[in-house]
């Protein structure tokens, strides 16, 4: 039964979930079971709860400075807590956009990673961000935190795709972190440590997707380009940073993304640029549209098994008049379907249509000055959009979500991933006793190479390898590799030996396992050497122990 818009009155039946395969991961506790739809709004402000619609979250930026009201109280975040508590007072469920990283000293986006690798910077940072977990512990209630909008496609940019570069986590000195690596899968996981050492529960941690972070754009520029392998290559990247089981005991609660930072029409007339999306139903999957959108926030629900929150969603329509909004005015600011799409087709199949993709929230909010708002998106029927089309939506009862579903396990596509015994994989030194394809521990799909080490005295160096293998010149290869707490592997050494074509030429990568992660996976790199001769000879990883021990290494999804 549908909703019909500006028919707030009317409150027809409930509508139920589209049907078929229920999304993977399952609806943080303290949340509804029906799809959220909220707004941006500061401190203070009370349009929301004046509007008479049951918005379910409302939502702001924390910048650098919230933890003592931008220097007009005291360094103890009461000002976040005030605003926790006043979204539940008017009935709304408090969502935060954690921004900060790019507020702190020694620059701006492009600074990210450096930024993460200055110590001072970090231990103030990371103080700030365990002052917000107590207030959300003292809030007792639950609260989104949306953690660092593009600042993990960021890290993956600016750290080459390596989990494992350097980033100042323990170094801070922070007790709760001692027990963490410095590198950047440490960074991520210092949010879920942190929120675990101050008891904060009622914390929702949500993980920020951006659509760019594989390197392709796939929302508006590489449209041609498969989605899957975009999904693994940042999949692979943040799994270390909390989305796959880690010392931490907890991974991040939801996925988070917003599909535009701006209306459409003002990047086409400031930028030039064409970030309009398709709504036709029929579109195809290689098309600029809402299709793709939605499929691709599919394979990241069956990848990560978590659902999603989209915020920062514009709320411009096709009835504004692509002007800046700086006076509120009537129709001020430009044109976008997004908001249209979702309440203004007068039924719930799009909604139905992300639901089914894992979405459980729709936050919407201008994300610049200039952008069309909820409080002057006047319709053509005289009314505002978001307030009678979103509120019928809303008053009617929403919609219910579909329940979890099984969580899938990943495939593993990798060229030696193990699903099928040891492709040819064999054992090298005295105190390596076997190898085999195990299931105890796995990357991705459901196997893994397992290599059973007896390390005696001082320890020494075992391998694992594979002859004659094809790699392409100047490929970066990965190698996934889990070793046990307690345990003596001090380094590894992913590693390849050209054939008689390349003059049996041996390339290396030697890393120490100090900063990695025992009982996680890890991943190692090798450069291929520009030149290298295809085949090569021989392709492996070396493990080196420093003292007796016995115990089994992992070994999974080798790829390129």
């Amino acid at each position: 039964m549908a909703w019909q818009p500006g028919s707030a009155a009317a409150a027809p039946e409930r509508i139920h979930a589209a049907q078929g395969a229920p999304p993977a991961g399952n609806i943080p506790a303290g949340l509804p079971a029906t799809l959220m739809v909220g707004l941006f709004e500061e401190n203070g402000k009370t349009w929301m709860k004046d509007s008479g619609v049951p918005w379910n979250v409302r939502y702001r930026y924390f910048v650098k400075g919230w933890a003592d009201n931008f220097g007009y109280g005291q360094h103890d975040g009461t000002w976040g807590l005030k605003y926790m508590k006043e979204c539940d007072t008017q009935g709304f469920v408090p969502a935060i956009q954690y921004y900060q990283l790019n507020g702190e000293a020694g620059g701006g986006e492009d600074q990210f990673l450096v930024k993460a690798q200055n110590t001072a910077v970090m231990k103030g940072y990371f103080e700030d961000f365990k002052l917000l977990m107590q207030r959300a512990k003292d809030f007792g209630k639950p609260v989104l935190i949306l953690m660092e909008a593009d600042g993990f496609a960021l890290m993956e940019h600016q750290s080459a795709d390596n989990p494992n570069a350097y980033a100042a986590v323990a170094a801070t000195g922070l007790p709760e972190l001692a027990g963490l690596p410095d590198t950047v899968a440490g960074w991520g996981l210092a949010f879920l440590q942190l929120r675990k050492a101050v008891g904060a529960s009622n914390a929702i941690l949500g993980i920020h997707i951006s659509a760019w972070a594989s390197g392709k754009d796939i929302a508006h520029f590489s449209l041609t380009d498969p989605l899957e392998p975009e999904v693994d290559k940042v999949h692979t990247f943040l799994q270390p940073l909390g989305l796959a089981p880690n010392v931490t005991g907890a991974t991040w609660d939801v996925l988070v993304a917003d599909p535009l930072d701006r209306d459409a029409e003002f990047y086409q007339l400031n930028a030039g640029q064409d970030r309009w999306w398709d709504p036709s139903d029929t579109a195809p999957l290689t098309s600029k549209s809402f299709n793709r959108y939605a499929e691709w926030l599919r394979l990241w629900n069956v990848a990560a098994g978590k659902r999603w929150v989209l915020w920062q969603i514009p709320l411009g329509n096709s009835n504004h008049l692509n002007v800046d909004n700086t006076g509120d005015a009537p129709r001020a600011g430009y044109q976008d379907n997004r908001a249209e799409y979702f309440f203004g087709t007068g039924d719930t199949a799009h909604l139905e249509k992300f639901a089914q993709s894992g979405v459980i929230a729709l936050l919407f909010g201008r994300g610049e000055g200039r952008q069309s708002s909820y409080t002057n998106d006047v319709y053509t029927d005289g009314q505002l959009f978001m307030k009678s089309r979103a509120g019928a939506f809303l008053l009617a009862g929403g919609l219910p979500l579909p329940s979890e579903g099984p969580t899938p396990t990943p495939p593993d596509t990798a060229p030696f991933h193990f699903e099928d015994g040891l492709q040819g994989w064999v054992m090298w030194g005295e105190m390596l006793k076997g190898v085999a394809s195990s299931t105890e521990q796995a990357w991705a799909g459901t196997h893994a190479l397992a290599a059973k080490l007896e390390s005696t005295g001082t320890g020494g160096l075992v391998k694992v390898s594979v002859a004659n293998v094809a790699v392409p010149a100047g490929a970066k290869l990965s190698f996934r590799v889990w070793f046990p707490t307690g345990s003596r592997v001090s380094a590894l050494q992913p590693f390849l030996i050209q054939g008689a074509g390349g003059g049996w030429k041996y390339t290396g990568a030697w890393v120490s396992t100090g900063p990695m992660t025992a009982g996680s996976w890890n991943t190692v790199f090798l450069q291929v050497p520009a030149n290298a001769v295809s085949p090569v000879a021989e392709l492996g990883l070396e493990i080196f122990t420093d003292g007796a021990w016995t115990g089994t290494v992992y070994l999974d999804s080798v790829s390129w």
